[in-house]
């Protein structure tokens, strides 16, 4: 069956357009279905910049159904799975509020974080959303939600999710493994578990009183102890010294 989108006869007036070349300014005509056409003029490959890849973000069957992906649109294709995933993780939990709201506290912070950090923000993201996304599991099989029972049971759900959504392999691998060590973090640890262990330090630190009387100096000392990178202290400081 073919996509209906992608189908001629439900196609409208709007699904051949002309736009222009944004290299050289040369007219182009762009079938609404067309990935990318080639500049007459220029000869450079130019992405359809009407074309909605939406289902492509996460779809493993995306380039035998629109052809060969733009180069640009690979670049961020991983990028886009991070809200696939967010939304999985929120199915997943139901309705454990809490949980969903840590979480999102978290993948905020961790995405802060990892921009400043340069970070690959699609494995920090991707991590962030399901480090704990094997909570159910935990408290079935184990009555408890200790941090070494929920680096067991975690990346077996996380490798479920992902792959349902068509993740590939190299990211999944990546994200398993955080999510599988993100409580024993390390000085020679990758820099995106770092980013996602320093998220996760300052969330709990948010929520907890624990600066009440201790001076600055000797709280914000022991801060450069704790976190891992240097976008992570200075996001703790400025954030912690807002709310203590």
């Amino acid at each position: 069956m073919k996509c209906p989108g992608q189908d001629t006869q439900y196609w409208n007036k709007d699904a051949i357009f002309e736009t222009k070349c944004p290299e050289c300014g040369h007219p182009m005509e762009f079938f609404k279905d067309d990935a990318t056409r080639r500049c007459a003029n220029c000869k450079k490959k130019i992405v359809n910049p009407r074309m909605d890849f939406g289902c492509a973000s996460y779809c493993k069957f995306a380039e035998q159904c629109l052809g060969t992906l733009p180069e640009e649109f690979i670049a961020q294709r991983d990028d886009l799975l991070k809200d696939r995933v967010a939304v999985e993780m929120k199915r997943y939990m139901g309705t454990d509020f809490k949980r969903i709201g840590h979480t999102a506290k978290v993948a905020n912070f961790a995405e802060k974080i990892g921009k400043k950090e340069r970070a690959n923000l699609a494995v920090v993201l991707c991590a962030a959303y399901l480090y704990d996304i094997g909570v159910k599991n935990v408290l079935e099989n184990h009555d408890s939600i200790k941090p070494e029972y929920m680096e067991k049971e975690s990346p077996k759900v996380a490798r479920e999710l992902m792959e349902k959504l068509g993740a590939k392999e190299e990211l999944i691998n990546e994200v398993i493994d955080i999510v599988g060590h993100h409580n024993r973090p390390a000085q020679d640890d990758s820099l995106n578990r770092k980013v996602l262990h320093d998220a996760d330090m300052l969330t709990h630190m948010v929520s907890c009183e624990g600066k009440n009387g201790v001076d600055d100096k000797e709280f914000f000392a022991k801060l450069d102890r704790l976190f891992l990178t240097t976008a992570g202290n200075e996001l703790a400081k400025q954030v912690l010294r807002q709310t203590n």
